[in-house]
């Protein structure tokens, strides 16, 4: 433990998870605004550095960065029980809440009544992510040389549509050589010790065992082997007892395959996850799929839980001997565990020797440049966001050659957009709390809905 600081009660963090697992509204730009405005700036649990040291080997990993965040963070402060308590309840909520959503759409089709009680929400989470970006990048583009990078990783990944990890390591690349030749316009603003962060940073929060130990390869391989067991056992069980052809084993196959190979965040998995499902499987349609889509983003928890979606309506349709709302809780239930199992075993496995990182001067220019190609590929993941709520439907055009998103002006949503400056100002100037904005923005969805249904 840390001399003199003063440890976060376990019982307190449990509970503060349970609720983040029942507000994290936005898909990943809003729930990392979320967790980084409760755990940075309101409870002070851990410091800027820290936590944009996290986010940066987040963001490198397949699957929900939204989800590992929380699960690192856990894990610091509790080690392994604090993280399996956060990572389990950053989705549980959502798990029962998509479930019962699923179910409905399956019985009654269109979901309009829950889709207009929850776009209230959109225009509060447009307000934290507004309000989390500007205060991260206030902190992490401090450098001279940090603006220029995110600038480059957003155009880069929204105009030319760059893979992420190339974006990442081109920044860590960039920073590695100029922060030799120009040290001042790169130096590792972000990454320096806690003493010298500044505004915001506070380091008398005592961190667990388990993230102040050394890491060992004895204990890397125990973990790799829990981790693996943890995560094929219940799958493999479903494959045995339902068989290789049954939509059960495919989805726990695909979805296993898809945590491994998606990386670039929960919208590079939606990409690769609509195409097998929609195409190569016939698991349900392109609009079904926009529906689930529609849902995930309106819900708390991952955008990623599309994929709860996909599974219940793949083994609805397809039960074989089982009855549909079986089969379809099953599929909810395989698609879940392949999809986020593995975080825990990426953050367990790699946390250790990530800690270990920022003690290494060497490469704080080059975190410090990643930490600032994150602040752009998080801009790119809220302007998605925000154009999908703010316009519904976003096609694509072709300007010189570039794939660019396109709106129509008559599709704005006006009361979305009041919702998200008045949040934003709130929070801004006159620092509203995130659980009021929240509660006021989907009180007004339900006022629209009984005036406007």
């Amino acid at each position: 433990m840390n001399g003199g600081a003063r440890s976060v009660p376990f019982r307190e963090a449990f509970a503060f998870w349970l609720k983040l697992g029942l507000v994290n509204f936005g898909g990943p730009a809003g729930q990392i605004a979320l967790m980084h405005q409760e755990l940075v700036e309101r409870r002070r649990w851990i410091d800027e550095p820290r936590f944009l040291h996290a986010l940066n080997f987040c963001m490198l990993l397949p699957g929900p960065e939204a989800q590992q965040l929380a699960i690192y963070v856990g894990w610091l402060l509790h080690g392994v029980r604090g993280g399996l308590a956060a990572g389990v309840l950053f989705v549980l909520p959502a798990f029962f809440l998509m479930l019962g959503l699923s179910v409905l759409y399956a019985l009654h089709g269109k979901l309009g009544a829950v889709a207009a009680v929850f776009s209230g929400l959109r225009g509060a989470v447009l307000a934290i992510v507004a309000t989390a970006l500007a205060r991260i990048g206030a902190r992490a583009l401090a450098r001279p040389g940090a603006p220029f990078v995110a600038a480059g990783a957003f155009l880069a990944i929204f105009a030319l549509g760059v893979p992420f990890p190339w974006i990442i390591a081109g920044a860590a690349l960039g920073g590695l050589l100029f922060g030799r030749l120009w040290p001042k316009a790169w130096g590792s603003a972000v990454h320096r010790s806690a003493s010298e962060a500044g505004e915001g940073v506070t380091a008398d929060i005592a961190l667990s065992p388990a993230a102040l130990a050394p890491p060992r390869v004895t204990r890397a391989l125990r973990t790799a082997a829990a981790g693996l067991v943890a995560w094929w056992a219940p799958l493999g069980l479903v494959m045995a007892l339902a068989g290789p052809r049954h939509v059960l084993s495919r989805e726990a196959l695909f979805f296993s395959e898809a945590a491994m190979v998606t990386f670039g965040g929960a919208y590079a998995v939606l990409a690769y996850i609509h195409q097998a499902a929609v195409q190569r499987y016939g698991w349900l349609t392109a609009p079904e799929m926009l529906d689930g889509l529609g849902l995930a983003e309106s819900t708390p928890g991952p955008l990623i839980m599309v994929t709860e979606f996909v599974g219940f309506l793949g083994a609805f349709r397809h039960p074989g001997e089982l009855p549909p709302l079986a089969a379809g809780a099953l599929g909810a239930a395989v698609t879940t565990w392949a999809t986020f199992a593995p975080c825990f075993l990426w953050i367990f496995l790699g946390a250790p020797y990530v800690e270990r990182l920022r003690a290494s001067r060497a490469l704080g220019a080059a975190l410090s440049a990643v930490t600032a190609a994150v602040v752009g590929v998080i801009l790119n993941l809220a302007v998605w966001f925000g154009l999908h709520a703010l316009f519904g439907t976003v096609a694509r055009a072709e300007v010189a050659g570039i794939s660019l998103p396109a709106v129509r002006l008559s599709n704005l949503d006006p009361i979305v957009l009041a919702i998200a400056v008045a949040g934003f100002l709130g929070m801004w100037k006159r620092g509203w709390g995130m659980v009021p904005v929240i509660l006021g923005s989907a009180a007004v969805g339900l006022l629209r809905f009984a005036l406007l249904p």
